[in-house]
């Protein structure tokens, strides 16, 4: 094995899994994921940014609102794409291509059938749905009704597959192909922004404006990773959307949903958490809400940056995890685990420094919700490193193919105890109560996480091993998947 492994050139594409340096090799998958996870954020500031110039808090909040519903589409796209990427770096580290295959076509098909029956549920209860995410304001619900609109309903399904297809694609160590969609997409929404709100739409559609650019971005993102599967299938990589009868077979739902469950879970539970959130603020006023949702989304570029470096790990956990090689697999954990705390506490620092400039990019100084969003701003921020580390463990139990412990810490990471402190801390502290819950729910998510991992490494992670099975079938020995082991 040592010997096909140093006798491997650079371009095989296994070379960055088994031979290159740990931290180049995590700098490699991990930077243009990031540098995509930037850009989504970007782009989600670009639309806050031009709607902000119309100097309406209707307009802010009611774009702000409506992110939790979008992000649905991110959730379901991380339910079968951290899932597929989890089982097919696994499936790839014992040379297994056909099951690689086969997860790909099952996540893929699973992912589109998902999308499409939330956009349709979208517009069977579009005012329901509006009201709950806090557009009880009759304004702030007409303008949200038109974001939903152009972006759930119509074109949810080029939200969710570009970001199933870029946790593919970098499953297989294509990280830079993986993020040119997500990045040129993003591009083109901030070229698109301010043509379609103030020179192609009357005045009074910007908030339509900025729902057609999402979209047509999108559409362009989709597009790009329809030709990007193309290509790789024709050069016979583990990619295919041909759903056969095997994609069902051993236990590939199962290990997919498994590993995705905990991305799914943590995504929905964040937006669900935001929702509650937006709905609270709904009832101290338009000003609250146009000041929690610049403080969110100034707040998001630290969750983008570890989410981005989390993805890049992932395959890299899968992969040496599937091997047998434990100390590969807690030095990758530590590396990723380090760098995610460093620049978390450098966002913070950030963020505290410089809140007052921050805001200003979406709220002029004579807008009193400023204040409200620097304050707000704050109490967020401090809650950027305890989560950083929160993130990294429940990505790395993604990884392994342990679901149970990444499920249970995403979900108190979001949803299982921010929601009901929200309630309890806006009875004791009012309005600033229901923001300090995130940073102290972060906090205890934290320790449990460290707790969570300390526990598995004793276990799990002491000295290398082998899982050998003898497949009967292709007369080979090889390595029994970990979501297929019993606890």
């Amino acid at each position: 094995m040592q010997r096909e492994c140093a006798s491997r050139k650079p371009m095989d594409d296994n070379y960055i899994f088994e031979n290159m340096p740990i931290h180049k090799a995590l700098m490699k998958l991990a930077l243009p994921a990031v540098f995509s996870q930037i850009m989504l954020v970007i782009y989600n500031m670009a639309d806050t940014f031009f709607i902000s110039i119309t100097q309406s808090n209707a307009k802010i909040a009611a774009v702000a609102l409506c992110m939790p519903s979008l992000m649905v589409f991110n959730a379901i796209a991380n339910l079968f794409g951290v899932g597929a990427a989890s089982v097919i770096s696994r499936a790839l580290g014992k040379s297994d291509i056909r099951r690689a295959k086969d997860a790909c076509a099952f996540s893929f098909w699973g992912c589109m059938l998902a999308t499409i029956s939330f956009s349709a549920l979208s517009m069977a209860f579009a005012n329901p749905i509006t009201d709950f995410l806090g557009g009880i304001n009759p304004e702030i619900h007409k303008y949200s009704l038109d974001y939903i609109k152009f972006t759930t309903i119509y074109c949810g399904w080029a939200i969710s597959i570009p970001i199933l297809m870029s946790h593919i694609v970098r499953s297989e160590g294509h990280s830079v192909l993986a993020s040119i969609g997500i990045v040129s997409g993003g591009i083109i929404n901030i070229m698109l922004d301010p043509l379609l709100m103030f020179v192609i739409l009357d005045e009074g559609n910007e908030v339509a404006g900025a729902a057609i650019a999402t979209s047509l971005s999108n559409v362009i993102s989709f597009c790009y990773y329809m030709a990007v599967i193309a290509i790789m299938r024709k050069k016979k990589k583990a990619i295919s959307m041909k759903l056969r009868k095997s994609c069902f077979e051993r236990s590939i739902p199962r290990c997919i949903l498994g590993a995705g469950l905990p991305a799914f879970a943590m995504t929905f539970a964040e937006n669900l958490s935001y929702a509650v959130l937006d709905r609270l603020m709904a009832t101290a006023g338009t000003i609250f809400q146009a000041g929690i949702a610049v403080a969110k989304k100034i707040n998001m570029l630290s969750h983008s940056i570890i989410r981005g470096l989390t993805q890049g790990a992932l395959p890299l956990l899968g992969y040496a995890y599937s091997t047998g090689n434990r100390m590969k697999t807690k030095r990758i954990a530590y590396l990723t685990l380090s760098t995610a705390f460093v620049i978390s506490t450098l966002i913070l620092a950030a963020n505290l420094i410089f809140t007052s400039g921050l805001v200003s990019l979406f709220l002029s100084p004579e807008n009193p919700s400023g204040g409200y969003a620097a304050d707000f701003l704050k109490i967020l921020a401090l809650g950027c490193p305890t989560s950083a580390i929160a993130y990294a463990f429940i990505s790395f139990f993604q990884a392994v193919g342990h679901g149970k412990e990444s499920l249970v810490l995403a979900l108190m990471r979001k949803g299982m105890l921010d929601i009901p402190l929200m309630f309890i801390l806006q009875l004791i502290i009012t309005t600033y109560g229901i923001v300090w819950a995130t940073p102290i729910t972060d906090a205890i998510c934290c320790i449990a996480s460290v707790i969570a991992f300390v526990r598995f490494s004793e276990r799990h992670l002491k000295k290398n091993k082998r899982r050998k099975t003898y497949d009967p079938e292709t007369d080979t020995y090889i390595i029994k998947e970990p979501c297929d082991e019993q606890p």
